[in-house]
């Protein structure tokens, strides 16, 4: 079920393309990365996948589940040139199984505002909703491949970031929305 954190990738991608300015440029290459600290500081921001995995502990997904003994690795990182999204991932395992997985894209040196992004995310997924309770906006949609994901937009040090859980479709938004509030107070 490795789809769940490619499909996150791929929908985060698409629709901040959708919503960004023919003006734009594409970010500057990252620098070569090291390997990860042990100790990922939790106010930085998410830049490689390990920190993304800091953001959301795999305890709290186990309650959000109700499923003793989740497990968290890192997952694919993925950079869009055209639009300067970088996004990292986690992916949260039952027995070796995808149970779901959290994805933070930042586009760096982009111009965006959060509630755009939330529109633009509405505008590509028919059925999103929004979700209260997200100072800057936040959506929850169901896809044609039974997936069900909670995004959630914000400007972090004036970096327009995107926060998803995408996770099977039985989860709802109430399950998902303490997940997503987690890991955007840490992003």
């Amino acid at each position: 079920m490795r789809a769940y954190p490619i499909a996150l990738l791929i929908s985060a991608a698409a629709v901040l393309t959708a919503c960004s300015s023919g003006e734009q440029k594409a970010a500057a290459p990252p620098p070569a990365t090291k390997a990860p600290s042990s100790q990922p500081s939790s106010s930085a921001p998410a830049g490689k996948a390990s920190d993304t995995c800091a953001l959301l502990p795999s305890d709290d997904v186990s309650k959000a589940i109700k499923i003793p003994g989740i497990t968290s690795k890192a997952g694919p990182a993925h950079d869009n040139p055209s639009n300067g999204g970088k996004a990292t991932s986690c992916e949260y395992l039952v027995e070796g199984k995808t149970a779901g997985a959290l994805a933070v894209t930042r586009y760096e040196g982009r111009k965006a505002k959060a509630a755009d992004m939330i529109a633009a995310i509405k505008k590509a997924k028919p059925g999103a909703v929004d979700v209260p309770g997200f100072p800057d906006g936040a959506v929850f949609y169901t896809d044609e491949q039974k997936t069900a994901t909670l995004a959630a937009a914000k400007l972090s040090n004036g970096v327009p970031v995107l926060v998803n859980y995408t996770g099977p479709v039985k989860m709802t938004k109430e399950m998902m929305t303490p997940l997503v509030h987690t890991a955007v107070a840490k992003a």
